[in-house]
């Protein structure tokens, strides 16, 4: 039976910060968390997403100030989010066409969580070394013999 993306992200914690957060405080949170990117929220809706890259490209490299940018001004808007039943193909190839590492998942406008590339690509790992074991299994398969027969 195939993954949902909505089966990755059940029950885990759902990383998420306020639009008017500093970025410093937000690298903060997502360095203790060990996470690469964070939901962003305006209220209970979700406004974006801020990842490392998002960090580096549009704060760092642009020498903006840690303390004075808020993630609001830097986070990405324009979203592609999944559906808690999509599959995780759905979500790899979603991720791929939009060229994003995390992926929004949610379910009647609430956020379930966000799921990474990796978590993604961990489940189609598995699936493809279960279905190499059956295939094992099925070509060395060797019947046995039936009586009058050699």
């Amino acid at each position: 039976m195939k993954k949902t993306v909505g089966s990755v992200v059940s029950g885990r914690e759902t990383y998420h910060v306020d639009s008017g957060l500093s970025v410093r405080d937000a690298a903060r949170y997502m360095t203790e968390r060990r996470v690469g990117a964070v939901a962003v929220l305006d209220g209970d809706r979700l406004a974006g997403i801020l990842s490392e890259r998002d960090i580096m490209g549009r704060v760092v490299a642009a020498g903006r100030d840690l303390d004075r940018t808020q993630v609001g001004d830097v986070m990405t808007r324009d979203l592609v989010v999944a559906r808690a039943g999509d599959s995780h193909e759905d979500g790899l190839r979603m991720m791929k066409q939009a060229g994003c590492r995390h992926l929004p998942v949610v379910e009647q406008d609430r956020l379930l969580g966000v799921a990474s590339q990796r978590d993604l690509l961990q489940i189609d790992l598995s699936e493809k070394d279960e279905e190499i074991r059956w295939l094992n299994a099925y070509i060395h398969f060797i019947p046995p013999l039936r009586e009058g027969t050699s």
